[in-house]
């Protein structure tokens, strides 16, 4: 959630009243937003001290989709409104007078390879303080910070207009094309040298990775072919704006038109109270190579319906439909009664609230306005029983049990990276298992991992200097690819243990799976046992692990077990014995007189379940010792034994409360 910082004393004169810290508090938390902190006592023991020390702030913190929140102009505005003391703004276009043209900008064709969209505004006679020109300075910095993704999706400029010729050019050139002098600063620069110069730059350094090996870099140009601005490293020095500029130009760039439209529309609005006209905005028409023209800011208010039958059936209120617009208005929205329907009421959402896209957003607003202590508490109208979920239950199980026999529980994180995933496991990715990620925004977070082991061993890391052993568990989700879904992806619920100390412990994993297995009931068998239930386990090769110290773990559900099986082993079975003549194994029975007549088909069944006891078993998973090589790319210097299976087969269904 943004923070944002004001000035007290001017926010309080803005509103025309001096709050104490407790009314303003109880204020903000009125309006949905919150006080974070009063800066004012930390500023009068500074004086005392005779330390120097800023006037007084408060911050205050916003919510993340209220952009119209980011700055001082914005907040005393909302809140006037709010309080009732002002109608909300109306936004208007300037009106061009007699044989004055509108400015426009041609967007270049070569711009669709890096940052396709552009948008303009301008502000005329403005009247700038020292505290109203920083706090223009500061919104372009929080709105870059936020919804512009440090500049990434949007970045912003501002000149004074006065020194710059219209129409503009918004272009994309080759970088050693391009030479301006960049702000503050007195001499020229290439493209390429300003990336080199400004390497080292705290503020600027962390932009140049957006456009540093692009082939082309976007430009802007006024009809002189003057540099504007460089998006979205840096403006021109010959443009920029002074507490002397009286008509400023603004331009926006993006790879993405919603915020575009959004950034440029809060920038316009927000200082247009200084203009000579209040809430007055020049448009700009942009001419995109395609020949598509546009005028932007788009300030024109969206309407939409509303009914107050569906604010009072979300809230329990009794409202009319001229309450409920009252209400509505006092979140800065325009308000009207429908004419024809008693309960319809016609909202205008103004540029500054592109938070309000549905209904419900109309209606969470009347809610703030009539405020959420004010509601009416009430029973449910119906009745429910809960109860957790089959997995969730086993899981509580298995959770309890392993921390009762000394393992503590870790909790990572369920994204990782690719190679730790696979490279670092030893393993190969298939192309078919794993969930990518489209657009990681780090290394760190590529991937859905498919295994546990990862994240117990990123924790062992960073846990090395703890003392051994040590054995931490995590019973938690994996997720893998699944075409048949309409996710195209499937939860895995699974168990992992890792022990960690200056002996490999094999024998210890083994008995915290034997622990488990005991815990919910299941017996131990051997592979070939005539058994129908029960698990096992069996020497394995597997990468992960040390050859000749690996085991898979086996699972003989019971025949009416509802968990699939392997259905074409299944179905081998139930051919016909005659078609099996080919692979049929004589069956030696005892001679002499047996005790009944059954004797050949119990002989005949306990053949054939020594031949196929697993057709039906179920591989859960592997434990054994570790491979050095993991542990190295893990950094941990103790061997270690790991056990990783699935825990799926073993849930039962939830009890159905509404059953006889």
């Amino acid at each position: 959630m943004p923070t944002v910082s004001v000035d007290k004393a001017d926010l309080f004169e803005r509103l025309g009243k001096v709050y104490t810290t407790e009314e303003f508090d109880y204020l903000c938390f009125e309006f949905g937003i919150e006080l974070d902190e009063d800066t004012t006592e930390e500023v009068e023991e500074n004086i005392k001290k005779g330390l120097a020390a800023e006037r007084p702030q408060l911050k205050i913190e916003v919510g993340a989709n209220r952009y119209d929140l980011l700055c001082i102009e914005g907040i005393a505005r909302a809140l006037r409104v709010f309080l009732q003391l002002d109608k909300p703004p109306v936004y208007r276009y300037r009106q061009l007078g007699p044989g004055e043209k509108m400015i426009t900008a041609t967007v270049s064709k070569d711009t669709a390879r890096v940052r396709p969209f552009f948008a303009a505004a301008v502000l005329r006679n403005l009247h700038f303080t020292p505290r109203s020109y920083a706090s223009f300075i500061d919104l372009q910095d929080k709105l870059h910070q936020n919804i512009c993704r440090r500049r990434s999706l949007v970045a912003i400029g501002t000149h004074d207009l006065d020194t710059i010729t219209a129409p503009f050019s918004y272009e994309a050139l080759p970088q050693r094309e391009i030479k301006f002098v960049p702000l503050n600063k007195s001499q020229a620069y290439t493209c390429e040298e300003m990336m080199e110069l400004y390497k080292t730059d705290k503020h600027l350094s962390r932009y140049l990775h957006i456009t540093k090996d692009l082939p082309v870099h976007p430009i802007i140009y006024d009809t002189k072919r003057q540099v504007l601005s460089m998006p979205p490293i840096i403006n021109s020095e010959h443009s920029k704006i002074t507490l002397n500029t009286r008509n400023v130009f603004i331009d926006v760039t993006a790879t993405d038109e919603t915020k575009l439209n959004i950034v440029v529309n809060m920038v316009a609005t927000m200082f247009s109270e200084y203009c000579a006209e209040p809430f007055t905005i020049e448009p700009v028409q942009i001419i995109y190579p395609d020949g598509t023209k546009r005028i932007t800011p788009e300030i024109i208010p969206y309407k939409m319906t509303a009914h107050a039958s569906y604010i009072n059936a979300c809230t329990g209120l009794s409202l009319t439909a001229k309450e409920a617009a009252t209400l509505i208005e006092r979140m800065s929205l325009h308000t009207s009664v429908s004419p024809n329907s008693t309960d319809d009421i016609l909202v205008e959402v103004p540029a500054t609230r592109p938070d309000i896209m549905h209904e419900c957003d109309v209606m969470e607003d009347a809610a703030v306005a009539y405020g959420f202590n004010n509601l009416k508490k009430t029973f449910p109208s119906t009745s429910t029983v809960a109860q957790p979920l089959a997995i969730g239950r086993l899981c509580d199980i298995v959770r309890r049990e392993c921390a009762q026999a000394g393992w503590v529980e870790v909790l990572p994180l369920i994204l990782c990276s690719h190679d730790e995933n696979f490279a670092w496991m030893n393993r190969k990715d298939d192309g078919r298992t794993a969930v990518r990620l489209a657009n990681p925004k780090t290394l760190e977070y590529q991937v859905i991992r498919t295994s546990l082991l990862p994240g117990i061993l990123k924790t062992i890391r960073e846990n090395k200097t703890h003392a051994l052993p040590l054995r931490v568990f995590e019973t938690s989700d994996v997720v893998v690819q699944d075409p048949s879904r309409e996710s195209q992806t499937r939860n895995i619920r699974n168990m992992g243990a890792v022990w960690c100390n200056k002996t490999a412990g094999f024998e210890i994993v083994h008995g915290l799976l034997d622990r488990v297995m005991a815990i919910l009931e299941i017996p131990r068998i051997r592979e070939h046992d005539p058994a129908e239930y029960g698990y096992y386990i069996k020497e394995a090769s597997n990468p992960t692990y040390f050859p000749g110290r690996a085991a898979t773990i086996h699972y003989r559900p019971k025949p009416d077990s509802s968990y699939p099986v392997n259905s074409s082993m299944a179905a081998a079975l139930d051919e016909p014995a005659a078609s099996k003549e080919e692979t049929s194994v004589p069956i030696h029975t005892p001679s002499g007189p047996q005790p009944n007549g059954n004797s050949t088909v119990e002989a005949l069944k306990s053949a054939v379940s020594s031949l196929v006891p697993s057709v039906n078993d179920i591989e859960l998973g592997m434990l054994g010792i570790l491979h050095p090589s993991v542990l190295e790319k893990f950094e941990i210097d103790f061997p270690c034994s790991a056990l990783e299976f699935n825990l799926e087969p073993f849930k039962k269904e939830s009890l159905n409360v509404w059953g006889e």
